[in-house]
């Protein structure tokens, strides 16, 4: 686990990481949907339309300011190529 020091949530880590998601999924669209109104209305969770459980938004786990290192499918410390 490592600490990191936030400011605002960067845009790109609004989107899942491609290791995490698969963007040619069949939910893909779904669950960005789904991600982009739980943040917009301030929850910390939305349910996964394929399973049904729970998945932590990326502004949530964005906050509490660590990775866990359990693979999140919105983790905004999972490092990204440019």
């Amino acid at each position: 686990m490592s600490d990191i020091e936030n400011g605002p949530l960067p845009e790109w880590a609004t989107v899942p990481h491609p290791q995490r998601c698969d963007s040619g999924g069949p939910f893909y669209t779904e669950i960005l949907n789904r991600h982009r109104d739980a943040m917009a209305g301030g929850k910390s969770t939305y349910a996964d339309p394929a399973t049904g459980y729970f998945v932590f938004t990326a502004q949530y786990l964005w906050d509490r300011g660590l990775c866990c290192d359990t693979g999140c499918r919105h983790c905004p410390y999972t490092e990204r190529g440019t």
